[in-house]
């Protein structure tokens, strides 16, 4: 069993940059493929960024592609996402996500995933 606790969230002027953190404790993440997700008000919860137990490869929703980092650091059991160039479509409650064999055609689906974190409120201002 894994918790995912996730922490940065906050305000930030539209072109600003943020960095969230997602701690894991209870196992180990090296294992499990991990990703980020995010849900407006009134909008379907939406993938955002994956990468694979190794870290070596990574996949983002083009609505973030070039602005967003998605990384891990499986010794320290944290997972990342650096944001630049932030926009107000980009205000969102961010979730971290663990998941077992999650294949890079399905990344995107939130069922795939087995371990969630309660979420940090990203807000950007025009």
């Amino acid at each position: 069993q894994v918790q995912l606790v996730e922490s940065g969230g906050g305000s930030v002027q539209a072109g600003g940059s943020l960095r969230l953190s997602c701690a894991a404790s209870g196992a180990s993440i090296e294992v499990y493929y991990m990703a980020w997700f995010r849900q407006a008000p009134g909008k379907e919860r939406e993938g955002a960024a994956w990468i694979i137990p190794g870290g070596t490869y990574t996949l983002y929703a083009d609505s973030v592609k070039g602005r967003f980092t998605i990384s891990r650091d499986n010794a320290k059991n944290t997972l990342n996402l650096q944001m630049d160039g932030v926009t107000p479509e980009d205000t969102a409650l961010y979730y971290c996500a663990a998941g077992f064999g999650v294949p890079a055609v399905q990344w995107f689906e939130a069922r795939r995933y087995n371990y969630w974190g309660q979420g940090t409120q990203v807000t950007v201002s025009s």
